[in-house]
């Protein structure tokens, strides 16, 4: 089973749920798809770590061969390329690396080179395998490292936990294509209700089933609990605000690891989930 656990915000514990969660199981696969900070391993501290590169094709120009035609300018609909004066530009930060640019040019003047844009990590922690995406700073793409991280040669394991990066953007529905159930994680505020309608609609588009889990939670906060019940989303669980959890977290530490009633709330969850997932 494949779960991605989603947030319409950064801090509201995403990570927090995703590393506990597959820690509890002793039997996962952790797949770090939040690229751009990927925390899961200060947690799970992985070992008999391997990096890989991660690079995208993207074009040269020949300026020999090229005859300003502008065949290649006019295909490509990310206006990755222009002509200045008569020169040939490329402009790698928007460019898709789709490759059409190469092919419509009538004299082969374009060819593509590899670029670097981040790497993927692999290690293993206890009965956890852990895959994380690392974005090169100053990438304005997340998605081939995430196709990466989704892509790779994974062992087979029973629970598979996808840690999305946070709101709504193209790199959130690349991390949760291939889930069979998504968790959103959200705060009991104002704030945090206004990012959870945003990525509950995501989902919705997607059709992927969804529960919610409420983290930092000192009490009912109606507006929220209003809201799954209109929308007809089951609150999985709710994490109070507790000194303890905080603590352990913010030292890097894996709650589950160390609490066994925790333990019991995690694998309870993982339950739930299942459950809701078969309906």
């Amino acid at each position: 089973m494949i779960i991605a656990i989603l947030s319409g915000k950064g801090g509201t514990g995403k990570t927090f749920v995703s590393v506990n969660l597959v820690a509890a199981t002793e039997n996962a696969v952790y797949l770090d798809c939040d690229v751009e900070e990927p925390n899961g391993r200060l947690f799970l501290k992985p070992q008999q770590l391997v990096s890989a590169p991660v690079t995208v094709l993207l074009p040269t120009i020949d300026r020999d061969k090229c005859n300003g035609c502008r065949q290649c300018v006019e295909f490509c609909r990310f206006n990755a390329l222009a002509f200045v004066r008569d020169n040939p530009m490329i402009f790698a930060e928007i460019c898709h690396s789709c490759g059409g640019c190469a092919l419509v040019c009538p004299e082969q003047a374009i060819s593509e080179i590899p670029r670097e844009v981040g790497k993927v990590e692999k290690g293993v922690s206890g009965g956890v395998h852990i895959v994380t995406g690392i974005l090169n700073v100053g990438e304005p793409s997340a998605v081939p490292v995430i196709k990466q991280v989704l892509n790779g040669n994974q062992p087979e394991k029973p629970l598979t936990v996808v840690d999305c990066p946070p709101g709504s953007s193209c790199s959130v529905i690349e991390s949760v294509s291939q889930a069979d159930y998504c968790l959103l994680v959200a705060e009991p505020t104002a704030f945090g209700l206004h990012n959870l309608k945003m990525v509950r609609h995501l989902v919705q588009l997607l059709q992927k089933p969804c529960g919610i889990i409420i983290n930092k939670a000192d009490g009912e906060y109606p507006p929220l609990e209003q809201f799954c019940a209109e929308t007809n989303t089951p609150i999985l669980l709710r994490i109070p605000y507790d000194k303890h959890i905080a603590e352990r977290t913010a030292a890097g530490e894996i709650i589950v690891r160390e609490d066994h009633l925790m333990k019991e709330v995690f694998l309870g969850l993982l339950g739930r989930i299942e459950n809701e997932a078969k309906r």
